[in-house]
């Protein structure tokens, strides 16, 4: 277990919007209370690097935390692993499943955003041991 980074912000996706939040309970199915819960489990958690928001800055593209719609924004450059990696954030151990695909809304943020983010905007996990996840926990690449 090698320790890599913390967790800098949570998001959980309500009915109203993005949500920024102290800590969220997480199980197979994802999210709890979130409105993507149990619809697709290697598409339950987004994680995000604050590399993406630093690319988007020295493009001039200023938008705070959350706009991609991560769930999870860390301090580490996830995004060099491959699928089937294990991390644990906390007391919880998730899995790679595949960088997240680009969508029509991040358009409407910047047109220039797809093209810029194309392999930087996030990563989809799957969750393996469920827990809870709190602002601030460390992050461990799993052997």
């Amino acid at each position: 277990m090698k320790k890599v980074g913390h967790v800098i912000s949570l998001f959980s996706s309500l009915a109203e919007g993005q949500t920024n939040v102290e800590l969220f309970s997480v199980d197979t199915k994802g999210i709890i209370n979130d409105k993507h819960y149990n619809k697709n489990a290697d598409r339950a958690v987004l994680i995000t690097s604050l590399s993406s928001y630093e690319l988007m800055k020295k493009n001039n593209i200023n938008e705070p935390y959350g706009t991609l719609g991560e769930n999870i924004l860390i301090d580490y450059n996830i995004y060099q692993h491959h699928a089937g990696v294990r991390v644990k954030i906390g007391n919880v151990v998730m899995e790679i499943v595949q960088l997240c695909t680009l969508c029509k809304g991040l358009s409407s943020i910047d047109s220039k955003l797809p093209k810029l983010l194309k392999e930087d905007r996030g990563i989809f996990v799957k969750v393996i041991e469920p827990g809870t996840i709190y602002k601030d926990d460390e992050i461990y690449l799993l052997d």
